[in-house]
């Protein structure tokens, strides 16, 4: 009877053994999986923030480069009105620049 509960005692612990050996594989398992899933979350949220990140410096640059443009027609206008407001002034004066030099080029001082 003894050599009988002996080898009960070992094929409860076969069992126990196996059964402790087949929780641990499903946990390594569920880890990997749970590891895999992971990655795949990190990667879709990677690949999101540099979708994102992308668009917003883009539009950026659609901004900037439309300013650019703005600022270019701006500073051409400017120029214009600068250059007709200098050429008014030019005709305005011009009769009597000519007068005071003609005044200075024909007096004779001695």
């Amino acid at each position: 009877m003894d050599s009988s509960r002996g080898q009960n005692g070992i094929q409860l612990l076969l069992a126990a053994e196996q059964e402790a050996q087949q929780i641990v594989t499903v946990a390594r398992n569920a880890k990997l999986a749970r590891l895999k899933q992971a990655k795949e979350e990190a990667e879709k949220e990677i690949a999101d923030f540099r979708a994102q990140m992308e668009a917003d410096y883009q539009r950026k640059l659609t901004e900037t480069s439309g300013d650019s443009g703005a600022n270019v027609k701006r500073l051409e206008k400017e120029t214009d009105e600068k250059i007709e407001h200098l050429k008014k002034e030019a005709e305005r004066i011009s009769t009597d620049v000519v007068e005071m030099l003609l005044k200075h080029i024909t007096s004779v001082k001695y």
